[in-house]
């Protein structure tokens, strides 16, 4: 199977099983949506929906955040873990957001990544999620499984990416970010996989993949 067929199949997979993914972080604007995937990190997306609601509920937007106190965010957003940095992040950021671009989120990956507390792939998953930028956030999930499925032996996530890019057509990255994310989660896990019963991982997979 040539790596286009490869590609070709693992879209198709996806797009059966997967046609319209969420987006798995709650939120309801860009502001939001930030501040929940820097609260992912290093964290599960079903903890930061569990925690963000009393934060949002405190303050949703930048104006009303960066009088929040950094020690009350800190208490709120604890369960995520990495809370003094993250907390710092999200009071700092904010006040950024209002000296410099009117409390909105910028739309562009440079004025993202110069945030407290965003790097690419959080910028990435922005960019995408929010505006529709095309972008290909790689986290732990889409690493595993690029590797797993022969489409990168990346040993980053920046390696990943690139080569993601490469082999999948621009218009599809931000749908199979997601998609890839909850094959995963379903149907690929990390520990306990049987290969045998993974649609995708039978046809593509590494033939000496652990189990």
């Amino acid at each position: 199977m040539t790596k286009k067929e490869k590609a070709d199949f693992i879209v198709q997979t996806l797009q059966q099983l997967y046609p319209e993914p969420p987006i798995p972080l709650h939120h309801k604007d860009a502001y939001t949506l930030l501040i929940a995937v820097l609260l992912s990190a290093q964290c599960t997306d079903e903890r930061v929906n569990k925690v963000t609601p009393a934060l949002f509920k405190l303050a949703d937007n930048p104006k009303d955040m960066a009088k929040v106190p950094v020690e009350k965010i800190k208490e709120i957003i604890r369960p995520c873990g990495l809370s003094p940095r993250k907390s710092q992040a999200i009071s700092d950021l904010s006040k950024i957001l209002i000296e410099k671009y009117k409390g909105q989120v910028p739309d562009n990956f440079a004025a993202l990544e110069a945030l407290p507390g965003v790097g690419h792939k959080t910028a990435s998953v922005v960019m995408s999620q929010a505006f529709g930028v095309p972008a290909f956030p790689v986290d732990t999930h889409i690493h595993r499984l690029a590797y797993r499925w022969n489409l990168s032996s990346g040993k980053n996530v920046e390696q990943t990416e690139k080569d993601l890019k490469r082999i999948f057509s621009e218009d599809l990255w931000n749908l199979l970010h997601l998609q890839i994310i909850y094959y995963g989660r379903e149907h690929c896990p990390a520990r306990g996989h049987d290969v045998s019963k993974c649609i995708i991982c039978s046809k593509v997979g590494r033939k000496n993949m652990e189990k």
